[in-house]
């Protein structure tokens, strides 16, 4: 039986919401939905250690790397476990997310129950750009929309 998730983003003028589905533990897992209200262009999408948004999306922490890893794009082989790229809002302000990923998992040590999805303002540079951000960040910029990613109904 699959397991599934859900997170709602919110921020002053970005929205939306992404679903996650894994159909076993070790498989890939699925992201889907959109997020409303961005600039038009990349923009960096990670899931952040922790799932405490009290301060806004400042108290989510640094993005997830159990392993201690530099940032990286979802494709690299040294990448943190939280890198999922960049989502790509269209003119009208909406990005359409379709992401499978191999290492999020909703279970087990990896699992991103209960950690903080963001989106940010800029697009994440996926450790190549030379600046002193990339290996840490991808220099994505300012966290425009937050939310915690929870357990839904199978």
């Amino acid at each position: 039986m699959p397991i599934k998730a859900v997170c709602v983003l919110k921020g002053e003028t970005v929205k939306g919401t992404v679903y996650f589905e894994q159909e076993s533990p070790n498989a890939e897992v699925k992201l889907s939905g959109e997020v409303a209200g961005l600039q038009k262009g990349l923009h960096g999408f990670h899931v952040h250690e922790f799932g405490d948004n009290t301060n806004g999306c400042t108290s989510a922490g640094a993005h997830f790397n159990p392993d201690n890893k530099e940032h990286g794009a979802p494709t690299d082989e040294t990448r943190h476990v939280g890198d999922l790229g960049n989502v790509c809002a269209g003119e009208d302000g909406v990005a359409k997310v379709g992401i499978c990923d191999k290492a999020i998992s909703l279970c087990g040590p990896l699992s991103i129950i209960g950690r903080t999805l963001v989106v940010h303002a800029d697009p994440d540079d996926l450790g190549k750009g030379g600046h002193e951000l990339s290996k840490t960040t991808g220099n994505a910029g300012a966290r425009l929309a937050c939310g915690v990613i929870g357990i839904t109904k199978a």
